[in-house]
């Protein structure tokens, strides 16, 4: 071996057991290890960077972008609910949950789906009276199987599609991963459905014990719309969808004042509000399943300034402006945009006008506003946001923009009309025109660690594969199949891609394991798709443990999970992708 081989073994060997220790950011380690290489002499100066620029890291990120839009247009939200409310029985919820989820992964990043759906799985499970760690984990395999149907649904697929632009001068299209993707989606959420679930150990299956104290209950009002005109709606026709919601309606109030009586039977009207109590997600649902409004709606204009909308909880102290002041005497939504939506008192319910009432020190504040303007609210008001504490605003009457704008960008991506990394800029750019998504929220959207893994990573894996190291593995697996069938080479390249992403990241994985792939193919001569199509779908298949995928990190808290609990279920399931994803990409990229 050449100098060169000798310290890019070191350096990676180094890498990947700092990684897999876990102690250190991933980010700071791959950037670490890209400047050493550097300083060694092993990436060229000139290409040090060049990575931050790749096609694949833009992607990325604008699909992560492109994907917090979408969730703020509560599209997906909306069918997801619809189809949920009619699941009954823990297998057929999580084969309805698995397909949404696995359907959801395919248009938007796989991480964002299951952001989406989890709540929903977290509030069936607690109406249902059972533990929610029984679906949570089949849902999170779902929506890794579910991303590797399309281009856009999970990095791994990004990355090698970009590879294979670099290496063949032609990258794989946004449904060139579907044939094999779908073989392998259907399969793996068959089996969690019917059987993966029931291999959890009976531990997660018991009810945990609630430490935290239950959510603030709010007062809110909440303003009937125009949409009220044309329409014979009371107060009673509410109350089925309220308690869906987990929300109690209290009240009308028209003209200033609260009707009283048989208030229940009485035709809503625009401009009347309801008086509400729930916790601040139940009040946004509810607000948005009824098409109510709120105080002060016409102010808050979402846009290139305004941005899209979110509740804060914050708590009063005593020496806070507002303290033994009302909203409505600080003109708070006048100065500063932002909505006293709700107010919780140490479990009492208050009856004066919510905007109008005197609030008092420890009171709990709901407010409503852009993100930077709550920012500059909060601090006016000197009260103390509560950690945690944030719901965003779905914006539905949105949905339909939301979705033709990307359909829009696909259409013309996958058409060739336009570069994809261009498409799905724009939509980001309408996204923020329409005030689906603000300023912050890009920055925010974007997984910023992984951008810096994958931008450091990129000039490493180039060097590793000009110094002849991806050809010195390749040769070795190659050596260790010789005598048997080509597939087995495949297989073996894809069991050691796979083991490897339980306990790396995928991208780090495929940028390794593409150009190997590729070797192996060159060395048996045979065509290179079938390798490169295993590293993506091999790369993807992170179930044996909690770091191999943020979605199953993501789940661990909140399903009960340890760290041996994924085994059982992902053990069967790898196995079964292995089975299933050979012959396919076999019949699918013939060799």
């Amino acid at each position: 071996m050449t100098f060169d081989q000798i310290a890019l073994f070191t350096l990676f060997a180094l890498l990947f057991t700092l990684l897999i220790w876990g102690r250190i950011r991933y980010d700071l380690l791959a950037f670490s290890a890209l400047v050493i290489a550097t300083v060694l002499g092993l990436v060229p100066t000139d290409s040090v960077f060049s990575g931050f620029g790749h096609p694949a890291v833009v992607i990325i990120a604008l699909v992560l972008i492109v994907s917090r839009g979408l969730m703020n247009s509560g599209a997906v939200e909306l069918v997801a609910g619809y189809l949920l409310s009619n699941s009954a029985g823990l297998s057929r919820h999580i084969g309805v949950m698995s397909v949404i989820g696995a359907g959801l992964s395919a248009i938007i990043n796989n991480v964002a789906a299951l952001a989406l759906l989890m709540p929903l799985d977290i509030e069936a499970a607690r109406k249902a009276g059972r533990a929610v760690g029984l679906s949570l984990m089949p849902l999170s395999f779902a929506t890794i199987l579910g991303g590797m149907i399309t281009l856009i649904g999970t990095p791994p697929n990004i990355v090698v599609a970009q590879y294979r632009q670099d290496a063949l001068g032609e990258a794989f299209s946004m449904f060139s991963f579907a044939p094999v993707g779908l073989a392998v989606a259907v399969t793996g959420v068959l089996f969690v459905t019917l059987i993966g679930w029931r291999l959890l150990p009976s531990r997660v299956a018991q009810m945990p014990e609630d430490d935290d104290p239950a959510s603030s209950l709010y007062i809110a009002e909440l303003r009937v719309g125009e949409m009220a005109k044309d329409s014979e709606v009371t107060v009673n026709d509410l109350y089925p969808m309220a308690d869906e919601k987990d929300i109690n309606i209290l009240g009308l109030i028209r003209h200033g004042r609260r009707l009283r009586g048989f208030a229940r039977r009485e035709k809503i009207m625009p401009g009347d509000f309801l008086v509400v109590e729930g916790e601040p997600k139940g009040i946004e649902a509810f607000m948005g399943a009824a098409k109510l409004d709120f105080a002060g709606s016409e102010k808050h204009k979402p846009g290139i300034t305004g941005g899209s909308l979110s509740l804060r909880e914050a708590i009063v102290p005593d020496n806070a402006r507002i303290a033994q002041q009302s909203a409505f005497n600080l003109s708070l939504l006048h100065r500063h945009g932002v909505t006293l939506l709700g107010l919780s008192r140490q479990g009492r319910r208050v009856h004066a006008r919510v905007r109008h009432l005197k609030v008092e020190p420890g009171d709990v504040l709901l407010l409503l506003g852009s993100s930077e303007r709550l920012e500059a609210a909060i601090n006016w008001l000197g009260v103390l946001p509560l950690e945690g504490k944030k719901t965003d605003v779905v914006q539905r009457n949105k949905a339909a923009l939301a979705i033709g704008a990307f359909a829009l960008a696909i259409a013309a991506a996958v058409s060739g009309l336009v570069y994809l990394p261009v498409a799905l800029a724009a939509c980001v750019i309408v996204y923020g025109v329409a005030g689906l998504i603000s300023g912050t929220e890009v920055y925010e959207a974007v997984e910023w660690k992984v951008i810096v893994l994958l931008g450091s990573l990129i000039p490493l894996g180039q060097a590793f594969e000009a110094s002849g190291s991806a050809q010195l593995i390749a040769s070795s697996i190659v050596v260790l199949t010789e005598g048997y069938p080509v597939w087995v080479a495949l297989a073996v390249l894809m069991a050691v891609t796979m083991t490897l992403s339980d306990f790396l990241n995928n991208v780090a994985t495929c940028l390794i394991a593409a150009p190997i792939g590729l070797q192996i193919a060159r060395t048996l001569e045979v065509s290179p798709d079938p390798f490169l199509m295993g590293v993506a779908v091999a790369g993807s298949c992170a179930f044996l443990t909690p770091i191999g995928h943020k979605n199953n990190t993501i789940i661990m808290g909140p399903g009960g999970y340890r760290f041996g609990d994924y085994w059982r279920m992902g053990l069967p399931l790898e196995v079964l992708v292995l089975l299933v994803s050979v012959p396919a990409i076999l019949i699918f990229w013939p060799l």
